[in-house]
């Protein structure tokens, strides 16, 4: 699948790959494992594979950089992005998880997302920021719904490395944590320009300072067009063309 990505993509496309859950400490079910690590797997009543021993996670990590490497030979291979769930907060013991997960990397780029507020609270965000800056790692600035909610950080415009990586999930607050909905539901969201403007001013001063800046819109469901409310339209690559038409006169 891998080398079928890399063979069928244009030779200047990058592909930023997201890592499989256990990588960012998700539990995930038992049968997604390859089948010669199912085994001895530690279990919750759920089915799911949760507290694996560390060398588990190594194992898993090796294989998935092993995977990638049809992309990584032909240049393709952007970061790997680590979207840590909400109960991993700001600790002395998370900071060791982002060190050791580093090196199970093996040289790829890492880009880190954090889900809960914690890390980027007044008192931790100088330390969090400097800490990703010495491991090398991408911080992951993301745009989401404006509340309090604990699982929902705030949009904090900065970089860690030479990379520049925007994530916009969408402003849905209403389905954001509202229980039993579905991800799809979560991202069920269309920017409107006047939002996307917002954007032009801090794209501008990343692009500026950063080697490479990239925008991934992560608004994965359907709208009826503002224009036509007959029609409907995929959310992601609207404002994808959306964000790209309120940039080109600043690129200009």
């Amino acid at each position: 699948m891998v080398a079928n990505w890399a063979e069928r993509v244009p030779d200047d496309f990058v592909m930023h790959v997201k890592a499989f859950g256990m990588m960012t400490r998700h539990p995930v079910k038992l049968d997604v494992l390859p089948p010669d690590l199912r085994e001895g797997a530690p279990v919750d009543d759920r089915g799911r594979v949760d507290r694996p021993p560390r060398e588990l996670r190594a194992e898993v990590f090796a294989r998935f950089h092993a995977a990638l490497e049809p992309l990584r030979a032909a240049g393709k291979l952007g970061g790997i992005l680590l979207q840590f769930p909400s109960y991993i907060v700001c600790k002395p013991l998370s900071f060791e998880y982002l060190e050791w997960a580093k090196e199970q990397l093996q040289g790829d780029q890492m880009l880190v997302e954090f889900r809960h507020r914690s890390w980027l609270e007044d008192e931790n965000r100088a330390q969090v920021f400097s800490f990703l800056e010495e491991l090398g790692a991408t911080y992951v600035i993301v745009d989401a719904p404006k509340t309090d909610a604990k699982n929902l950080v705030p949009t904090v415009v900065a970089l860690t490395s030479r990379t520049a990586y925007v994530r916009m999930h969408g402003r849905n607050a209403d389905t954001w944590n509202v229980r039993g909905r579905s991800a799809a539901e979560r991202f069920d969201y269309l920017y409107s320009e006047g939002e996307l403007r917002e954007w032009v001013q801090p794209l501008e001063q990343l692009a500026e300072e950063a080697e490479e800046a990239y925008v991934m819109l992560n608004n994965n469901g359907r709208s009826r067009s503002p224009g036509d409310p007959n029609r409907w339209i995929s959310q992601a690559p609207t404002n994808a063309l959306m964000l790209r038409n309120v940039l080109e006169p600043v690129s200009k």
